[in-house]
């Protein structure tokens, strides 16, 4: 370690609390939009199990599409803090041009290739109960495409020059008008018609373009001249190929893990309507306590990425390991309480005994890999603050699709473990990954410390 990178560097225990300023309303934020899918699954729940079970396979399936183009705008994490770290403004101004105009080219391609896909919808194999009420949701959910990729862009931009909160407001307000609109559209109140579960879709649409809009009048509010009049035409090709460059590989890693719970979604959705809806509740617990090292990893990034901006390689270092040491804390926390209380959490979203029964039990295999889960959420992030997108993409290809899965499926058919199979190799390939990509992020900040002194 140099002498001004000593001298600058906060010590281990400052770096964990600044890590954790820097996290919290990014949690709270993570947790605001795992929330909506949340509040979905407990409005639809009394329309029974196999509505909560179309709606969770209708939104996993789009996501995993989606979340494809988001996860282009990772990217923007890496090149945005870095420029932002050097203090170079204009430049990280720049790349949210750039983001923002890769986010209207893709929103027809991804569109149409969505809508491609809902034409096989009937060879899924689902249940004659959640087959025509998945579609319904599904035709609906489509049309969030566009303000969805804009709202990634701009929200990774302002995470990654640390202004963090406003995202976090305008997502928890997003969240009340969600459940607004739940309740008018699902039910049909104040002389809506009651749509049902497309309902539920049309209000996740219309949070969606809340968003966006949201978070587009806050990047306003702070530089009114950052779009300028026809500002597309100062966007360069090469800029496009770098954020695709290394966007590329964390959207493929991203899609993979999603893709993997929603291919679970739709092998589940073969079984009977109980254990889907189990299977749907227990996700969005499962999903909704991962948005906590999910924030923190994207602090990781933000942290990471303004070292290795500023050259101070060890700080670098340091930050991911405070990262990772917080991440630890809180998950090891969540797995008790899947242990401890797991009857009184799967409670929150039904009163259906059976789906109770085997929620409970699917919530004990979840608090295996709780520690493994945040292991790999938050080394992906410091990965990605070095500029290291390829290593974790790999890494879910191989323990998801070529150990997990077929573990998973295995156990569930073979052995006749049926929805507790699956979960049993879904939790397979979260430890191979958090394990995997722990040893390749020590190895990584171990190298830089060396490169620095």
């Amino acid at each position: 370690m140099n002498d001004s990178d000593q001298q600058q560097s906060p010590s281990f225990n400052q770096e964990i609390v600044s890590t954790f300023k820097l996290a919290l309303p990014v949690v709270l934020g993570e947790i605001g939009w795992m929330a909506m899918g949340v509040a979905d699954t407990i409005l639809v729940s009394e329309l029974g199990p196999a509505a909560i079970g179309a709606s969770g396979i209708g939104g996993s399936v789009y996501f995993t599409f989606a979340v494809f183009g988001m996860g282009l705008f990772l990217g923007l994490d890496t090149l945005v803090s870095q420029s932002h770290g050097a203090g170079r403004h204009d430049e990280s101004r720049q790349w949210l041009r750039t983001g923002v105009f890769l986010a209207v080219l893709l929103t027809p391609f991804l569109t149409i290739l969505f809508a491609l896909v809902l034409q096989t919808v009937d060879y899924w194999g689902l249940t004659p109960e959640v087959l025509p009420m998945a579609r319904s949701y599904m035709k609906v959910v489509l049309w969030s495409t566009g303000p969805l990729l804009v709202y990634s862009a701009l929200r990774r931009y302002l995470q990654s020059i640390g202004r963090v909160r406003p995202v976090m407001i305008v997502l928890l307000s997003a969240n009340l008008l969600n459940i607004a609109f739940n309740w008018i559209l699902v039910y049909g109140h104040l002389g809506s018609p009651a749509f049902g579960v497309s309902g539920s879709a049309a209000a996740t649409v219309i949070s969606r373009i809340y968003l966006a809009v949201g978070l587009a009048w806050i990047v306003w509010s702070i530089d009114p001249t950052i779009f300028p009049s026809k500002w597309y035409r100062s966007i360069f090709r090469n800029d496009l190929v770098k954020l695709v460059r290394l966007g590329f590989p964390a959207a493929s890693q991203i899609t993979m893990e999603v893709g993997i719970f929603s291919l679970a979604s739709t092998l589940i959705g073969r079984m009977a309507p109980v254990s889907l809806a189990a299977h749907q509740i227990v996700l969005n617990i499962t999903s909704l306590t991962f948005m906590i090292p999910l924030g923190i990893a994207s602090a990781a990034a933000v942290r990471v990425g303004h070292a290795v901006g500023a050259n101070k390689l060890t700080s670098a270092a340091r930050a991911g390991w405070a990262a990772i040491a917080l991440t630890n804390l809180v998950m090891i926390s969540l797995a008790a309480s899947f242990v401890l209380i797991p009857a009184t959490l799967v409670d929150l979203f039904t009163a259906d005994h059976e789906i109770i029964r085997q929620g409970v039990r699917l919530l004990a295999i979840a608090a295996v890999f709780q520690i493994f889960d945040g292991l790999q959420a938050v080394t992906t992030g410091s990965l990605r603050g070095l500029g290291d997108t390829r290593t974790p993409a790999i890494c879910n290809l191989v323990a998801h699709w070529l150990i997990g899965m077929p573990v998973g499926v295995y156990l569930a058919f073979e052995m006749q473990m049926e929805v507790r199979g699956i979960w049993v190799g879904l939790s397979t390939g979260l430890i191979v990954t958090g394990i995997v990509l722990l040893f390749v992020w020590s190895r990584k900040s171990r190298q830089n410390q060396t490169i620095q002194s």
